[in-house]
């Protein structure tokens, strides 16, 4: 089993989005960076655990924990022209993106935010703060991963 940290913006697509989707499971998709793309096809896998990061809000930071309940599979959002994430270049045959689908695991009463983040002195290695990372899926390190849930699980 491997640890990853996912992102997005919670006024796109949330952890309340997630809390409220039918068994609480969605395909997370339409990410359109071939290193993502890779990981996503390659190294994700079903049972791996994965921080849900908030990105570009007043209050960045790790808001909870999801587990990849099913391997990689064509983004379909790829193939509908009326969709944002079209890409005219995939196809059925030869698909180009490629999405996994997450289960909420746990919401953290205590979000960890970015500045605690930073300045963990065992976390403060994670590749999501490194400057000029603009991955949204990027590994975790077991270090990284039981330190990230102890600041999560303070009083």
């Amino acid at each position: 089993m491997r640890h990853w940290l996912m992102k997005s913006e919670p006024d796109v697509f949330g952890i309340e989005h997630l809390a409220k989707a039918p068994k609480r499971t969605v395909s997370w998709g339409g990410v359109r960076n071939y290193q993502v793309r890779n990981l996503l096809r390659d190294d994700i896998r079903e049972g791996d655990l994965a921080f849900f990061y908030h990105s570009s809000c007043p209050e960045p930071g790790i808001v909870g924990v999801m587990i990849v309940s099913g391997g990689a599979h064509p983004d379909p959002t790829q193939f509908d022209p009326k969709d944002e994430y079209y890409d005219a270049k995939a196809t059925r045959e030869k698909p180009v993106w490629y999405a996994v689908h997450v289960t909420l695991k746990e919401r953290f009463e205590n979000p960890v935010s970015l500045q605690e983040l930073r300045v963990s002195p065992v976390v403060k290695g994670l590749q999501t703060l490194r400057r000029g990372n603009r991955l949204s899926i990027t590994p975790v390190t077991p270090e990284e991963w039981r330190a990230v849930l102890k600041l999560a699980h303070r009083k």
